[in-house]
């Protein structure tokens, strides 16, 4: 069916609703305007903290690396340790100690090559490197969650333009991942309000993926293993998910051969969003896998999500704001045209 008026969507994963708006497309736009990001970058700057031999923000000393750099993060977020827990007289005013571990991931020595710049086989040393980090952490008795993430581009708040991601290994589950388990497993149990009590036959991006491989409208595009699509329930304008083929809980679970077409659809996926607005394309980008808390987790699979904010061009961008901060999310450009705006692109990146 093709929508041309409003109408709401529901997310299975997060059991929330968002407004789509296809009649609003067409209006005039007289809002914020973006500079688009600089696409000349040397392939190597002496002042970036993240280039191999350079002196980072609190004096450390980057070795001269030649493929995927890790190390701790400088400023992190989580600590190995925690204030005591607080004994609060109130249901209404609780707080929780919280400790992890905070790393970054340097995709390349190259200052200037993105993963949509990089070979295949560059992305799957990424790749090999993300699945290392997690078979060490998720082995830490005080670890549950292993959260893989990109912030690329100025406008996504990223701080340096050096190719790279970021890894936060929590002790307790954080907020989406306790919702994407949640209901998964009310999935699988027959008990999402859309389902009538009837249980499934396998997990929810299973059955999912199958019904998006029957429609083909919003299937931007496939391989062996994987499969890149944009949600039913996408929130952002060219918001896309990649899921894999068959059921695979962690990303430690990969085959060798799937690890190869994660590359391969990661590569092929960046490169059309560059393509898109012929512009070094901004995201959020983040895997989502099963807690590492020694239990099966069944109802899981793992997906990756990019949530990209240009709307229009490389110089306008989607914001959440208004109605969207305070009721529920909207969109004008329906997932199924942002689709198939992405299926026509091509797999070899523009020549700036």
């Amino acid at each position: 069916m093709e929508w041309s008026l409003p109408h709401r969507r529901y997310n299975p994963l997060t059991d929330e609703w968002l407004l789509v708006s296809p009649q609003r497309a067409a209006r005039p736009w007289l809002g914020a305007v973006e500079k688009p990001t600089p696409e000349q970058r040397l392939a190597y700057d002496p002042n970036c903290y993240l280039c191999p031999g350079n002196h980072r923000a609190n004096g450390a000393v980057n070795p001269p690396y030649e493929s995927v750099f890790v190390f701790d993060n400088d400023f992190p977020a989580l600590l190995s340790q925690s204030d005591p827990e607080p004994q609060s007289t109130s249901p209404l005013l609780v707080a929780a100690p919280e400790v992890g571990v905070c790393r970054v991931i340097c995709f390349s020595p190259r200052h200037d090559l993105t993963l949509a710049q990089l070979s295949a086989a560059q992305i799957c040393q990424v790749i090999e490197a993300w699945i290392a980090q997690c078979q060490e952490l998720g082995a830490r008795e005080d670890i549950t969650y292993v959260q893989i993430f990109e912030n690329k581009g100025e406008i996504m708040g990223c701080s340096n333009p050096h190719p790279h991601g970021q890894i936060w290994a929590t002790r307790a589950l954080p907020t989406e991942i306790i919702k994407e388990t949640r209901n998964q497993v009310r999935y699988l149990n027959g008990e999402l309000p859309t389902q009538h009590g009837r249980p499934a036959n396998a997990p929810l991006l299973v059955d999912y993926l199958r019904e998006e491989l029957a429609a083909e409208t919003r299937v931007v595009f496939e391989n062996a293993h994987f499969v890149c699509l944009v949600p039913f329930w996408a929130v952002w304008p060219f918001e896309t998910m990649i899921l894999p083929r068959r059921h695979v809980r962690r990303l430690v679970d990969l085959t060798e051969a799937e690890r190869s077409g994660l590359a391969d659809a990661l590569q092929r996926l960046t490169i059309r969003y560059d393509n898109l607005f012929e512009v070094s394309f901004p995201y959020s980008m983040g895997i989502h896998q099963a807690p590492y808390d020694g239990h099966a987790h069944d109802e899981w699979q793992l997906h990756l999500h990019f949530y990209p904010p240009l709307l229009r061009s490389a110089t306008i961008k989607k914001f959440m704001v208004g109605y969207e901060m305070l009721a529920q999310p909207q969109r004008d450009l329906t997932p199924e045209q942002a689709a198939q705006r992405l299926r026509a692109l091509s797999e070899t990146r523009f020549a700036p």
